[in-house]
């Protein structure tokens, strides 16, 4: 009797209530912390909650009507297309040069990575207040480094404003959001590199396979996951962008032509004290980044499916 009950005990799967209650505390806190939130821009985009309303008088319910003018806005649209286009920007030319740099990491001897990760994670771990103000010093109009240089080479650059005309803000804007991400898109796919079999890379080179082919036959394939959470990352956090489009616009430009949705919300709400259509385009965004990650949740799926 003992050898035939054996194998069935041994094969029943006891389910008990601790990991459950070990995982409670955590998601309590974190639907206090991103739930309460939520809510009260979802309530807020429904009202008109100004100045007054910080005072303690109520909040009149108007319903979707705070949309229905962002809607018919068009500085609004132009935000929102200025805002894609830079995230995309952001995003691609992160991606590349992250990637460049995984690859490089892979290849070296072991102190020039040791060097190269050291650098990175410098660059990553300093706070993005104190990067703002050196990158601010080096493109100043009449101080900066980069005038200096350009003029020096013979250019002409003495007293340029970078930050003035739209186009050049935004272009020192990517190159300080792409300076700020890098590390991150290089070390994630570094570690997914490591992960790719060495024994296969010498069978496909034995084969005849190239560089450029075992790249993206192999290696791309192998550590197509890693890639794609750390695209959808990388484009999310570019949406968001906000203290460094904020703080370049102070250091001088003209905000209207260079807000952001980050920046966007912030004029709307503080500046404005407009917190009801400042909550509505708070959740349009939310909207917008759940579109994003739509893609990559349903692939995901299918993956694991």
């Amino acid at each position: 009797m003992t050898a035939d009950l054996a194998p069935k005990r041994s094969g029943r799967r006891r389910i008990t209530g601790t990991p459950y209650a070990l995982i409670i505390p955590a998601v309590a806190v974190l639907v206090l912390a991103m739930g309460y939130p939520l809510v009260w821009q979802l309530i807020t985009s429904t009202q008109q909650f100004g100045l007054a309303q910080q005072f303690g008088q109520a909040a009149p319910f108007v319903g979707l009507q705070n949309y229905i003018t962002l809607a018919t806005d068009p500085y609004m649209w132009t935000v929102v297309a200025r805002s894609v286009l830079f995230c995309a920007a952001c995003a691609a030319i992160t991606m590349v040069i992250g990637t460049l740099l995984a690859l490089l990491m892979n290849v070296v001897a072991r102190w020039v990575r040791l060097l190269l990760q050291i650098t990175l994670l410098l660059a990553w771990a300093m706070p993005v207040v104190a990067a703002m103000t050196v990158w601010t010093w080096l493109f100043n109009l009449r101080s900066g480094v980069i005038n200096w240089m350009l003029t020096a080479i013979g250019l002409p650059f003495h007293g340029h404003n970078w930050l003035i005309e739209p186009l050049s803000f935004f272009g020192v804007a990517v190159i300080i959001v792409v300076w700020m991400s890098v590390p991150f898109v290089a070390f994630s796919i570094y570690a997914g590199l490591t992960q790719v079999s060495e024994e296969v890379m010498e069978a496909a080179s034995i084969d005849g396979a190239s560089a450029r082919q075992r790249f993206f036959s192999i290696t791309v394939p192998m550590i197509r996951p890693v890639i794609a959470i750390v695209l959808l990352l990388q484009v999310i956090w570019d949406l968001r962008v906000f203290t460094q489009i904020k703080l370049l616009q102070t250091a001088g430009s003209v905000k209207s032509e260079t807000n952001l949705l980050g920046t966007y919300i912030y004029q709307l709400g503080t500046g404005s004290s407009d917190f009801g259509l400042a909550s509505a385009v708070s959740v349009f965004v939310l909207a917008l980044t759940i579109v994003i990650s739509a893609f990559y949740v349903r692939s995901m799926l299918k993956e694991e499916s």
